[in-house]
C-alpha cells in the first residue's frame, strides 16, 4: 500500500496532533521518505515503519514526544545522528534486520540521553567481537541491548498482556492460547 494512503487511512478522520501511535508496516517509502508523515504529528510516542524500505532516517520529521521507533527489516546503514535532533526522547529503537556493519554507525546514539533499549538482532555488528560490551560501553544510558541488559536478564515483556476487568465483572482476555482445542470446543 501507498504510504501516504496509509497514512490518512490510520488517521481515521482523526487531526495528526491527535495521534499517539502510528503503524506503517509493509507499506513502500518512495526514494527513502515516509510520505504523509509531518511534523504536525506532534503527540506521537510510537512510530513503527517494518519492513517498508528505508535506507536513511534523514527524512523523518521532527517528532519530540516521540519515544518507540520501530525501523527493523529495513535497508539502513548508516545516518543516525539525525535521531538526536528528530526523535530527543526516544527510549526505545529497533535496528533490527538493517544493514549496520560496525559501531561506528550506531556511535551518534550516545546523543540519545534517554534510549533505554536498543535492538540489533540480524545486523553484522552483531558478529564482531565483544559486540555487546562494546555497545554498553559506547551507550552508557542504554539498560537493554536486544532484550536483555548488561548482565543477561531478559527485559520484561513490555508488551505483556495484562487482563482487564469490563464493567460486568468478567474478565476480557486479549490473547486465547489454543491447546489441542478447535474453537468449538472452547
Amino acid at each position: 500500500m501507498d504510504m501516504k494512503k496509509r497514512i490518512h487511512l490510520e488517521l481515521r478522520n482523526r487531526t495528526p496532533s491527535d495521534v499517539k501511535e502510528l503503524v506503517l508496516d509493509n507499506c513502500r517509502s518512495n526514494e527513502g521518505k515516509i510520505e504523509g508523515l509531518t511534523d504536525e504529528f506532534e503527540e506521537l510516542e510510537f512510530l513503527s515503519t517494518i519492513n517498508v524500505g528505508l535506507t536513511t532516517v534523514a527524512h523523518l520529521p521532527k517528532l519530540k514526544k516521540l519515544k518507540k521507533l520501530e525501523l527493523s527489516d529495513n535497508r539502513i546503514s548508516g545516518g543516525l545522528e539525525v535521531l538526536a535532533d528528530k526523535c530527543p526522547n526516544l527510549t526505545h529503537l529497533n535496528l533490527s534486520g538493517n544493514k549496520i556493519k560496525d559501531l561506528s554507525t550506531i556511535e551518534p546514539l550516545k546523543e540519545l540521553g534517554s534510549l533505554k533499549s536498543l535492538d540489533l538482532f540480524n545486523c553484522e555488528v552483531t558478529n564482531l567481537n565483544e559486540y555487546r560490551d562494546n555497545v554498553f560501553k559506547l551507550l552508557p544510558q542504554l539498560t537493554y541491548l536486544d532484550g536483555y541488559d548488561k548482565e543477561d536478564k531478559e527485559a520484561p515483556d513490555s508488551d505483556a498482556e495484562v487482563d482487564d476487568e469490563d464493567e460486568e465483572g468478567k474478565y476480557k482476555w486479549r490473547s486465547l492460547i489454543y491447546l489441542n482445542f478447535s474453537p468449538l470446543s472452547i
